[in-house]
């Protein structure tokens, strides 16, 4: 039997499932896989965690570093999110240049930190148009078993969360934990036929007509919102999504508060 095949078997396999509110794993349309944080797990970094929502796995690590001010933002910080998606992590991807995928993914994770923000920049400016922090999220992909844009956030919000200012390092102050004023949540639905299905897996993804991503905050905003592939979501979808996205926000940021 040829991959097409086989492909096409599962993904119709998929959509029968979901028309009954049924998925392959036995989780409900609702239901997030288990979710796991492990702060600290790279002890060189200011701030790192490792998160893994069910087999899919992202590590964060922050590095925070003196800079020089952007001109048209003299009084503030530098945020800079990056994201790799290693071979390893699926069989899709290919050693290389960065991927589409990882560009998309770190865009969509910084613009979010960037709306809600997360992070005060302008308390990271030492001396205007001369010295400041640049906070460095870096994001490592180990394993791409679907819905890595809501993973990575949480990775980025958890290393976030238990990152420190290294002052005494550079000689610019005390050491002291990162300021984090706000913690944004991304919850990410796929449409499959008329479902509307919470943290897909890659098989899920595959047979997907339509991809949303919602983004809030802990006051209840919404905060970001990412469309993606042609299926279309009504005005009464999207209001649906978002309590649904509220929801499932603030259970994670739960998460991230009961984590040490």
């Amino acid at each position: 039997m040829t991959n097409d095949v086989t492909t096409e078997i599962l993904a119709t396999h998929v959509l029968d499932l979901a028309k009954a509110g049924k998925r392959l794993d036995g989780r409900g349309l609702d239901e997030l896989r288990a979710v796991r944080i492990t702060p600290g797990y790279v002890t060189s970094a200011d701030g790192s965690a490792l998160v893994e929502i069910g087999d899919t796995k992202v590590l964060a690590g922050i590095k925070l570093e003196p800079g020089t001010p952007f001109p048209d933002t003299p009084n503030a910080g530098v945020l800079t999110t990056n994201a790799e998606i290693v071979p390893l992590a699926s069989p899709e991807y290919e050693p290389g240049p960065p991927s589409i995928q990882s560009v998309e993914l770190s865009r969509v994770v910084d613009r979010a930190i960037r709306a809600a923000e997360a992070i005060n920049l302008a308390g990271l400016c030492v001396t205007p148009a001369e010295k400041c922090w640049t906070c460095f999220v870096d994001l490592h992909v180990l394993d791409d078993s679907g819905n890595l844009t809501d993973t990575a956030l949480l990775a980025a919000m958890s290393a976030l969360k238990f990152a420190k200012l290294p002052g005494e390092r550079f000689g610019i102050g005390p050491t002291a934990p990162l300021a984090v004023n706000h913690v944004p949540i991304e919850t990410t639905f796929v449409r499959i036929g008329d479902a509307l299905i919470v943290d897909p897996t890659s098989e899920e993804e595959d047979t997907c007509q339509g991809r949303l991503t919602i983004a809030t905050d802990e006051l209840g905003n919404v905060v970001a919102m990412q469309k993606a592939m042609v299926g279309a979501f009504s005005p009464r979808d999207v209001m649906e999504l978002v309590d649904r996205a509220l929801a499932h926000g603030d259970r994670l940021r739960a998460l991230i508060n009961q984590t040490r």
